[in-house]
């Protein structure tokens, strides 16, 4: 009797298994893109930072639920992360030589997103149908611009965003999405002046093509 039920219990969970496996899709495309970044110190008047763009492209996968509109995405992708540093602005480096210099951050990204598409628009859908998605994003930094000798910022290796955004699918295949991402910890810090920290603030405009 007991070898009946846990039998059937299997089944059952099989069945389950199975049947909403069959109401997922995965596809996965290309994204390309660009950031546009603020690096802000915590010490706001240690020296200007200005904005500056970058690009960013890689793979991306979907998986999503029929008829809930929820699913998941992850990609991976290169992204580079820039700033306009004012160094020069303080003693502590234009006696260095060091004034203002462009700073390069070269990541790879992983970002991994709950998202809702809205599909219920009377076949509208099939032309444009809204995306809002959130989640955290894993950079990994894998170089950057050297700033003076020894090197006037020290940097993390591994950095963690969160992310979030909205965008649009158009026929189906091709995403148009906006995002803003921040560090939760602290991207670098200067190796000077009380090695003050800063963080990176990313706004993001990508497109994806899913096949």
């Amino acid at each position: 009797m007991k070898k009946t039920f846990v039998i059937l219990l299997l089944t059952l969970f099989a069945s389950t298994a199975f049947n909403a496996l069959a109401q997922v899709t995965a596809r996965w495309g290309v994204t390309v893109g660009g950031v546009y970044n603020e690096l802000h110190f915590k010490q706001t008047d240690i020296f200007a930072s200005d904005r500056r763009f970058g690009p960013s492209g890689g793979l991306t996968g979907e998986l999503m639920i029929h008829g809930v509109g929820f699913g998941f995405d992850a990609s991976l992708l290169y992204t580079m992360r820039s700033a306009r540093l004012h160094m020069g602005d303080r003693v502590a480096w234009s006696s260095q030589g060091i004034g203002t210099t462009n700073l390069n951050m070269h990541f790879i990204d992983v970002p991994i997103h709950l998202r809702f598409k809205y599909r219920r628009l009377g076949g509208v859908e099939d032309k444009i149908a809204p995306i809002i998605f959130a989640g955290p994003q894993f950079s990994f930094l894998v170089g950057h611009t050297k700033i003076g000798s020894p090197d006037q910022i020290v940097y993390k290796t591994t950095n963690v965003q969160l992310h979030f955004g909205i965008g649009a699918e158009l026929f189906n295949h091709l995403q148009i999405c906006a995002g803003y991402g921040f560090n939760v910890g602290e991207t670098c810090r200067t190796r000077v002046l009380d090695e003050n920290a800063a963080k990176n603030r990313t706004w993001t405009l990508t497109a994806t093509y899913l096949f």
